[in-house]
């Protein structure tokens, strides 16, 4: 393939599924990653996979000198950890591409909706950590520049390898109290296909996404246990766990499936759970 068309910062877990996306149709794609070799099925497909440090300059400047106009950029790298502690690398991203974006797509969390309980299009970010008001800075850099602009706050997202359902075959789940918390998710490859669909459309603004149905914590637990034979994976008090354990939030992301025209194949953990184990 030739120059790129797409450029997928961060190509891990969600990025690989919309690489295969784009390349089975034919778009030229560029997928940086720190760790090329985890990106041998998407160069297979006859993407370009390039690393990409962003706490190297060099790194950087290649990425800049790689790309044409106009593209499209995924950007879903996170906030990382640096020298002086948590940092958001999206302001040096867009410097190392300035001039060359038409389109942005940025994968940001509902992380950002702090102790919101009820979110939907219309909730506002209300971050409590350091991470998360980070994030919400990136989110207002992607949406000020000259380009078109969506930002996308998935739910948890789980699919194959990744999940409750696997951290209980890995023995390392536990419900947070008595796991009357709720929790919403969304399935991997309907957050490719909700990413590939919004890289292709004009919609700006911030949604949430999420699949149609929340569930308690608990009520998870059981289900997966019921599939894979195991307990119900035993209770913790939640003072000795990570504040992200502790989420209590029923995430509406039906606004963006119908502006986007998407229809989820896994609208609930009862789909996406059996389809994820292998």
């Amino acid at each position: 393939m030739g120059r790129p068309d797409v450029v997928i910062l961060g190509c891990g877990y969600t990025g690989r599924r919309v690489a295969a996306r784009l390349l089975r149709r034919g778009v030229p794609v560029l997928a940086t990653t720190r760790n090329p070799q985890k990106l041998d099925e998407v160069a297979a497909l006859g993407g370009t996979v390039l690393r990409l440090d962003v706490l190297e300059a060099d790194s950087l400047w290649r990425l800049g000198e790689a790309v044409a106009l106009p593209i499209r950029v995924l950007h879903s790298i996170p906030v990382v950890e640096g020298p002086a502690g948590p940092f958001d690398p999206t302001p040096k991203l867009l410097h190392a591409l300035a001039g060359r974006i038409r389109r942005l797509v940025y994968l940001s969390t509902t992380g950002v909706y702090g102790a919101s309980t009820h979110v939907d299009e219309t909730t506002p970010a209300a971050p409590l950590g350091e991470r998360e008001r980070l994030r919400v800075a990136a989110e207002q850099a992607v949406l000020g520049g000259e380009w078109s602009a969506l930002v996308l706050r998935p739910a948890a997202i789980y699919g194959p390898g990744r999940g409750v359902h696997e951290s209980m075959r890995q023995g390392r789940y536990r419900l947070t109290g008595d796991g009357s918390n709720f929790v919403s998710r969304i399935h991997v490859e309907d957050l490719a296909a909700i990413a590939e669909a919004a890289l292709d459309a004009e919609l700006t603004g911030v949604y949430p996404v999420a699949d149609e149905e929340p569930c308690t914590a608990r009520r998870m637990a059981e289900f997966c246990a019921g599939l894979l034979g195991l307990p119900v994976p035993e209770s913790v008090q939640p003072d000795g766990l990570p504040r992200t354990r502790q989420v209590d939030r029923r995430v509406d992301g039906g606004a963006i499936l119908r502006l986007l025209g998407v229809r989820l194949r896994y609208p609930s953990y009862r789909e996406g759970v059996p389809a994820s184990l292998g």
